[in-house]
């Protein structure tokens, strides 16, 4: 099984540095189709260590010694077990999926090979993430999906806002992981250890205070990969990448890291509940919170980026009430379904020329019928419809509220369903029905290449079945993790909550169906509103960050700089060196090679030294007389 570990783990990297070596050359169709292969490769290799999990098997291995210094060691060590495979079958089977995509979609792009390069580099680096069998080789991986990621949004690097959105989110999620390092070094400090079996082992033992720091620090780390508030206006920013870039980020990489990080802590904060509570509160909060700005919003992307920021708050809700195998199953069954969303949008994008707002489309589904059938599919799990998917993941979250009497939480989170049905199908709606708007600004819709609705096809697969697989996996990953099962004790209780909650979401979809079916232009009136105005600023959010930090850091940096650093500091290291300079110049008549004057300075020299020589022999045979006179004049 060792073998298979190696080819799940570095067959991206080969990918990458393959497509690497065409950088800078013209499109070579060969290095997506290698990358494609390779990825496909570490699937397979996955899927086989998946079964020897299922079969109550873990692979461990060190390949090597990578730090060894007094009572520190940390190997290079992979660890495949219940937890760490199920992110490697949602990454690999996404990844392959986006890259095959990505053929075409990036099939006119100048960086066509380099975009492979990097695409596969993010892979590599999630997969040494999820892999790791301790804290310092996650921390590689992590910042390693933190350069992709800013390699990736920056991509088209002559758009300013392209690389404005790939500054913010790489400064962001540095101060997020500065967080991450102190917990990391607390780790450390108090267990000895960074391997994640001999830590937990000694956690138990810690006093609480070190457990709640360890715990906040982690979280920091995480709050920044998963974009939790208030470190969260990124995401949405994130959109001026390529959309296959924001397929992956969204649905397998990057942002499922910081979910991924409190699972695995899991015995970390089953010590420290007060903690988990805090994370769910706030899971809770951002559920709602993005659901909102997603109702108003007018970019295609940002509307599906608003979502995944909604559907992180439910897994961070149920991880924080300690029901770490359900938001391990959300974030499995959500990445099917929101990365079939972010695809769907690619093609409508290709199809619009890159037009974004939702408003200028309109009847694509007499031109694109099977992206239409897809994102319909795709939107239908992302509301938590019955049997699809997110019905049966986001329906036990919302039991587990219900269950640990968390009944804010549970409120909370039954509301952002019916919101999130609501924005799900407004797009849908005016994407798909409705008058063909379109034809207004001049647009020419077309279906997306077939071999991409193919690659499209498993995605979509997966968003109707993928529910069902609920028991088998419970089996599995509660070997690992708490096996707590949340029924609710009465059966009539647990039919009203279903049947109401299916109630409530298929209303939300009637509504926006309703609304904006036959949507013919803007609502003027509703957009003069003080709820459509904060909404659509995010909360002026964005606006506090730039106008009472970012500002003010500038101009406190710009000050600093030209009265410190070039009057002081520069001035400073100046005056020296002029000073040395003068010294030199002054003395460098010393050494003109005539023989007088240098007979004339040894001389001098001479002198110097013989009466130095003179004075410190006088003192040292005078000292004590030297002493008396000093200590009667006080000195």
């Amino acid at each position: 099984m060792e073998l298979y570990l190696y080819i799940a783990l570095f067959a991206p990297l080969v990918g990458s540095l393959f497509a690497g070596l065409f950088g800078a050359s013209p499109k070579t169709l060969v290095t997506g189709v290698v990358n494609s292969s390779l990825l496909f490769a570490s699937f397979v290799a996955s899927s086989i260590l998946l079964v020897h999990v299922l079969n109550g098997e873990t692979v461990h291995v060190e390949m090597m010694t990578w730090m060894a210094t007094g009572n520190l060691y940390i190997p290079f060590g992979f660890v495949v077990d219940q937890v760490s495979v199920t992110m490697m079958m949602v990454v690999t089977v996404v990844s392959t999926i986006v890259h095959i995509y990505s053929i075409g979609y990036m099939d006119h792009d100048k960086g066509f090979n380099r975009f492979f390069s990097y695409l596969s580099a993010f892979v590599f680096s999630m997969m040494v993430l999820v892999m790791s069998d301790n804290f310092a080789g996650l921390f590689i991986g992590w910042e390693g999906v933190g350069l992709c990621s800013w390699l990736l949004i920056g991509f088209w690097y002559h758009k300013e806002t392209a690389t404005w959105a790939a500054n913010e989110a790489f400064i962001m999620n540095r101060i997020a992981d500065l967080g991450m390092l102190i917990g990391i070094f607390l780790i450390y400090w108090n267990t000895g250890t960074l391997q994640y079996d001999k830590a937990f082992a000694i956690m138990p033992t810690l006093d609480m205070t070190t457990l709640i720091y360890i715990g906040i620090f982690l979280f920091v780390g995480a709050m920044g990969k998963s974009a939790q508030f208030p470190l969260h206006t990124w995401l949405a920013d994130a959109m001026e990448g390529p959309t296959p870039v924001s397929a992956l980020i969204h649905a397998a990489t990057m942002v499922t890291a910081g979910v991924y990080l409190v699972v695995r802590a899991n015995p970390l904060y089953h010590l420290v509940p007060e903690i988990g509570l805090f994370i769910a509160s706030l899971g809770a909060f951002v559920a709602m919170f993005a659901a909102s700005m997603a109702l108003v919003n007018r970019d295609m992307k940002r509307i599906i980026a608003y979502s995944t920021l909604s559907q992180l708050g439910y897994m961070f809700a149920a991880a924080g009430l300690g029901a770490y195998w359900v938001a391990l199953f959300h974030l499995m069954a959500h990445a099917f379904f929101k990365a079939l969303l972010f695809l769907g949008a690619g093609n409508v994008m290709h199809a619009m020329n890159d037009e974004l707002d939702p408003f200028k489309m309109g009847g694509l589904r007499k031109k694109m019928v099977g992206t239409f059938i897809m994102m319909t599919l795709a939107s239908i799990a992302l509301a938590g419809v019955f049997p699809l998917a997110g019905f049966f993941s986001k329906d036990t979250i919302l039991e587990v509220g219900f269950v640990e009497h968390h009944y804010v939480i549970y409120t909370v989170l039954l509301l952002t369903a019916g919101l999130t049905a609501f924005y799900s199908f407004r797009l849908v709606a005016l994407i798909f029905h409705g008058e063909e708007r379109y034809k207004l600004f001049g647009f020419h819709p077309h279906e997306a290449y077939k071999f991409m609705l193919f690659a499209m096809s498993p995605l979509a697969i997966l968003a109707v079945i993928a529910g069902s697989f609920k028991t088998t996996y419970f089996d599995m990953v509660t070997k690992l993790l708490p096996e707590t099962e949340y029924h609710i004790h009465s059966h009539v209780v647990e039919w009203v909550m279903i049947l109401g909650t299916q109630a409530f979401v298929i209303a939300a979809i009637w509504y926006a169906y309703k609304k904006y079916i036959n949507f013919k232009g803007e609502d003027k009136e509703f957009e003069k509103r003080l709820c459509y105005k904060i909404l659509i600023n995010q909360y002026y959010i964005p606006y506090f960050y730039e106008e009472y930090i970012s500002k003010p850091y500038k101009e406190l940096s710009d000050i600093l700089w030209r009265k410190v650093d070039l009057k002081i500091v520069d001035a400073t290291v100046d005056l020296i060196a002029m000073t040395i300079y003068k010294t030199g110049e002054n003395t460098r008549t010393m050494q003109n090679g005539n023989l007088s004057s240098m007979l004339r300075w040894m001389v001098a020299g001479i002198v110097i030294l013989l009466s130095l020589a003179v004075a410190f022999g006088l003192a040292v045979r005078y000292s004590d007389e030297i002493t008396s006179v000093l200590s009667g004049l006080g000195v």
